[in-house]
């Protein structure tokens, strides 16, 4: 029977259709930016195609059906043969499959790798941004691993391989794998070096037993892991497969998956080892040394994850503004309406500006580049992924009701926000990461002032908090106690020195005036009125033009 008592109106149009990619500005731009000529035809054309899919209708079901069944653990097998293992949804599988393919994985040995991974990173995971743990995991091994040319050797070209092959089989078998990580344990968090995983020497060479547990494992279906354990050398990296040479299954009990606040398609887990079988990566008593490189790459996929999240908020926000009319007019026309979209906006803008900017270090790998992102890096992941949180939060209340019903999809991003802050490392570990690299690494601070250098001249605002960042870097007293406040102030800086050199005139200057100059209230919508408030957030509509 059809309804009487009313006609559906003023309700917006779903944000499908559209390509992820060539609708953001600032990601588009940075590309442009960052790759070179002769490559960047070939990395436009594989990222819009990418964007397509990440705004088809399709792959928004894909994350839904993916969240909406979580992943199921399978400790034994009808007959009480212990299999340890993780279903998931097919929709789960559809989304990693195509990341797979997509180069996701692939960074370290094409022409600009991590620009168009990053890119390509930011633009997928806006579908779901769960299935992004093992895209992240597999992509940051490559480094630890060619510490071992052998091992490198064997696992790099299914690491990078553009095929998924879902299923427990010996690597060899297999035309691509995926990894994950396990560090920490329930005793120490993220103080590993009070791991106490024992690894005990076999015969062969670099062959071990290990007895223990990891409190977190990330992407228990994984092929391999690389995990720290106590040798007699000291605290060495692991790595550990889930299928042996001769086919049969290493040992590796999985516990329980973890029931997390959000993130629910992914699966985090809690592991045993009881002699289970790992190769040495690396030189026993250099564990954190070996993993370093693989922590750094996850921490910048932290960022870039962030950025995704804050994008498809606030490209939800404007266009539901787009549309939505209240009190006589569309709601993006209400100039207090504006001021929070625009302010939602820069944030966005000048995380994924900070993102690409590091992806491109990589992709450079000189020693000034390598210096840059010693203490850029944890900065950014410091304070990019705080504002993640506060940014979905005001977006999801841009849509009001609508937003905050399951249906709007604003739920799962706000579940997601704080992810990203916690893993690798939480605030403080950030933090303390940037004071280790001030006091032990004077080239990094050398390269970061360099960089924001670059934009010295351009704006009072910002040369007079470059000024006062040398201050506060010139006072050691109270050091430990003021780092979250010294390292918001780096971030802020360098990403205010970026949007100064590349962004449009009305971007850099909102920036530098609210976060740099101080002409900001404590929430979002509190921008100066006299700025271009409306290029702003043109520019931050999720339209291609």
């Amino acid at each position: 029977m059809a309804a009487t008592t009313h006609t559906v109106t003023n309700q917006v149009p779903p944000l499908v259709g559209y390509d992820v990619f060539a609708a953001d500005r600032a990601l588009s731009e940075a590309v442009e930016r960052h790759i070179e000529p002769g490559v960047l035809p070939a990395a436009r054309e594989e990222l819009s195609t990418l964007g397509q899919s990440a705004g088809s209708a399709q792959a928004q079901e894909w994350g839904a059906q993916a969240n909406e069944h979580p992943p199921v653990l399978r400790t034994h097998d009808r007959y009480g043969h212990r299999i340890d293992e993780v279903e998931f949804h097919p929709s789960w599988h559809r989304l990693l499959g195509h990341a797979v393919s997509a180069g996701l994985t692939d960074a370290w040995g094409r022409p600009a790798g991590h620009v168009r991974r990053a890119a390509g990173f930011l633009v997928w995971t806006q579908a779901e941004a769960g299935h992004g743990c093992p895209l992240s995991m597999t992509h940051a091994a490559v480094p630890a691993l060619r510490t071992d040319p052998v091992l490198a050797a064997e696992w790099e070209p299914k690491l990078t391989s553009y095929v998924y092959e879902e299923g427990l089989r010996p690597a060899p078998e297999k035309a691509g794998v995926l990894f994950g990580m396990g560090m920490t344990e329930k005793q120490g968090g993220t103080d590993v070096r009070s791991n106490t995983t024992r690894a005990e020497p076999l015969s062969g060479e670099g062959e071990y037993l290990l007895t223990g547990h990891k409190w977190f494992c990330s992407a228990p279906m994984s092929d391999g892991f690389l995990v720290l354990a106590q040798a007699p050398g000291g605290l060495t990296c692991f790595l550990v497969p889930r299928v042996l040479p001769d086919g049969t299954r290493n040992v590796f009990a999985i516990q329980r998956l973890k029931d997390k606040l959000g993130n629910k398609s992914n699966a985090s887990s809690e592991v045993e080892f009881d002699g289970t079988w790992a190769r040495r990566v690396g030189e026993e008593g250099r564990g954190v040394r070996t993993i370093i490189e693989m922590v750094a790459a996850t921490r910048l996929d932290c960022v870039v994850g962030s950025a995704a999240l804050m994008r498809q908020a606030v490209a939800q926000a404007v266009h539901h503004a787009t549309y939505r009319s209240a009190f006589g007019g569309l709601l993006i026309d209400k100039p207090l309406m504006r001021n929070v979209l625009a302010d939602l906006a820069l944030e966005s803008e000048a995380a994924t500006v900070l993102a690409m900017r590091l992806a491109s270090a990589y992709d450079t790998d000189t020693e000034e580049e390598r210096a840059f992102l010693r203490i850029a890096v944890p900065a950014a992941k410091y304070w990019v992924t705080k504002r993640c949180t506060p940014v979905v939060g005001e977006a999801l209340e841009c849509l009001g009701g609508n937003g905050y019903v399951e249906e709007s999809g604003m739920p799962r991003l706000l579940r997601e926000a704080p992810l990203n802050s916690i893993w690798e490392g939480s605030g403080n570990v950030q933090a303390l990461d940037v004071l280790r690299a001030l006091q032990r690494e004077p080239q990094a601070l050398d390269a970061f002032l360099r960089e924001v250098g670059k934009a010295r001249g351009a704006d009072h605002r910002l040369d007079a908090a470059i000024k006062d960042l040398l201050t506060e870097l010139a006072d050691l007293e109270g050091i430990e106690a003021r780092a979250r406040r010294l390292v918001e102030r780096m971030a802020l800086v360098l990403q205010g020195s970026l949007l100064v050199r590349w962004a449009p005139p009305e971007v850099s200057d909102a920036f530098c005036a609210s976060r740099l100059g101080g002409d900001w209230g404590t929430a979002f919508g509190t921008l100066p009125h006299s700025l271009d408030l409306a290029s702003v957030v043109k520019r931050a509509r999720p339209v291609a033009e």
